[in-house]
């Protein structure tokens, strides 16, 4: 067996067309698509700052100042702004997929499209009202 690269006469050479590196904005299913993967780049920043948070409470009431003073700064300000924005595409994406990915039964029969997808967004909305109540609570 030789260990180099031959010629092979009857083998078929491989036709690869060139594609461009923009060819996710041709068709806006793909640029959804590429937009949705680019989301947790988003959710991930927001797991840091949460991490963040807690490393700065764990140093002390200076060290939690000193790191709201940064966040309060116009930077992070718009960074979070635009990263809030990607999180919800992020999860309204996420509970449009779920009856695709996700298949309810009931009694036989598969549950309609919109009440799997009604039933997460009430969730979102019941636990999300809760976390507020409990965090403006005071």
């Amino acid at each position: 067996m030789s260990l180099g690269a031959h010629y092979t006469p009857y083998h078929p050479k491989w036709y690869r067309r060139r594609v461009s590196v923009w060819w996710w904005l041709q068709t806006w299913s793909y640029t959804r698509f590429v937009l949705r993967e680019l989301t947790s780049v988003f959710v991930a920043l927001f797991a840091v700052v949460l991490l963040w948070h807690i490393w700065a409470l764990e140093l002390g009431p200076e060290a939690y100042a000193r790191l709201l003073v940064r966040l309060g700064t116009p930077l992070f300000v718009v960074l979070h702004g635009v990263a809030f924005v990607f999180v919800l595409f992020h999860s309204i994406t996420w509970f449009n997929l779920a009856p695709k990915a996700m298949v309810v039964r009931l009694r036989g029969k598969r549950m309609p499209d919109w009440v799997v997808v009604g039933s997460n967004y009430a969730a979102w909305l019941v636990l999300s009202l809760a976390v507020a109540v409990i965090l403006l609570r005071r």
